[in-house]
């Protein structure tokens, strides 16, 4: 099963995907298309049924029931696009056997060291698959999807395995927040799913941010300087007094865990006109509704001193916590931390600090929690993963589907 897992890894890699936040089309990129014709034609040859692609790029397919009980559907869900932090055009996969728990020379000019990433003494006497150094890997989510269709392939060649029907679907946009803007729950049919998406093995999600975008627009009164007073509007220095007013603690780099955070990462701006844009990040509903009420107080209070016409700020949400939506089916929980713990692996349950796909699908009706795929340092050239993980991950995809709950 690894060489399998292997050898789809890499191919999937090879194939540039990067999704597009600036595009309006589904999928953001075409090339995304490449990936979604050799996954069609693949779920075809390994005999799963009802195989569509829709105009928008969503690939669902179904391995049939082997048993006549009455049991949920279930889905399994990968994205095909990769990040657009970092490059992923002509991606060269490099294998490692038997990791020796040294440095990696990745190329004549970038060393993945161990001081720089201890988590690399997890990985000794692994077969390790990483990056050339010059583009990130992919595994983040094509090892989700080398992981999905090798289970779904291993059950259909083990018939004598008892299971309910399992929906498939494989997406586009995961990384610019659109995965499932168009995703059709209706037609997927699935009761419950879960997303082969996260890291180190052992994660088992169901929590993650609440999350907004703000943009701050001032707009300010360019004078000479020399004969300015009472005149110009500086529109740097009102955007700074915004940014100034913000909890200066509760950044990316000042917090972890269930900490949450607005992130300024955007500030463009000249004496005539300044624009912030910021994401804010917070667990708790209440605390999440709160930080925003202060953005909104704040350019009020900028509003009343500099004129409403200065100041600007708009505030969009864009998902929201999926724990919400998993608690009252917790047994779906309880069934992947039970074949986790089948096969020895210990559960680890962490909140996602992000969004996954699942937690826009919790709310359009298909709770959905996030199950690890063995990887690490995922969005960059650092990025490798472990393909004795990535066969644990395959594991706990085949242990779930034999563990259903009958309805």
């Amino acid at each position: 099963m690894i060489e399998t897992l292997i050898e789809r890894l890499v191919r999937y890699a090879k194939i540039d995907t990067q999704s597009d936040f600036t595009s309006t089309e589904t999928p953001s990129t075409a090339k995304q298309w490449d990936l979604l014709r050799e996954l069609e034609r693949e779920m075809n040859a390994i005999g799963l049924e009802e195989v569509e692609v829709d105009e928008y790029g969503y690939l669902f397919g179904t391995l049939p029931a082997t048993t006549d009980k009455s049991l949920p559907v279930i889905g399994f869900l990968a994205h095909v696009d990769t990040a657009t932090d970092f490059t992923g055009t002509n991606v060269n996969p490099q294998r490692i056997d038997e990791y020796d728990g040294k440095d990696i020379q990745l190329n004549d000019r970038v060393i993945m060291s161990t001081t720089d990433f201890p988590d690399l003494k997890n990985y000794v006497g692994h077969t390790l698959i990483t990056t050339d150094g010059t583009t990130l890997l992919g595994a983040d989510n094509k090892a989700g999807i080398a992981e999905i269709m090798t289970a779904m392939e291993y059950l259909n060649q083990h018939p004598e395995i008892e299971h309910g029907k399992i929906r498939v679907a494989f997406t586009p946009d995961e990384e610019i927040g659109r995965g499932p803007h168009k995703f059709d729950v209706a037609r997927f049919g699935a009761d419950y799913a879960y997303t082969m998406d996260g890291g180190p093995i052992g994660e088992l999600q169901y929590e993650n941010f609440n999350a907004a975008a703000a943009t701050l627009t001032v707009q300010g009164k360019s004078v000479h300087p020399g004969s300015a007073k009472d005149k110009m509007v500086n529109a740097q220095t009102v955007a700074i007094r915004f940014q100034q007013e913000m909890p200066q603690q509760e950044v990316p780099e000042l917090t972890d865990g269930y900490e949450g955070f607005i992130h300024l990462n955007n500030f463009n701006g000249n004496v005539e006109q300044a624009t912030l844009s910021y994401i804010i990040r917070y667990f708790d509903k209440e605390e999440f509704e709160a930080k925003k009420d202060h953005m909104k107080n704040v350019a009020s209070e900028l509003q009343q001193r500099f004129g409403t016409e200065t100041v600007t700020l708009e505030i969009e949400d864009q998902y929201y916590n999926m724990r919400e939506k998993i608690e009252p089916v917790m047994e779906i929980i309880d069934a992947a931390d039970k074949a986790m713990n089948t096969l020895g692996i210990k559960p680890n349950i962490v909140p996602v600090r992000g969004g996954t796909d699942g937690s826009q699908l919790s709310y359009k009706g298909m709770p959905t929690p996030n199950i690890f795929t063995g990887g690490e340092n995922y969005h960059g050239k650092y990025e490798f993963i472990s393909a004795e993980n990535m066969e644990k991950a395959t594991q706990v995809i085949v242990e779930i589907a034999k563990t259903v709950p009958q309805k």
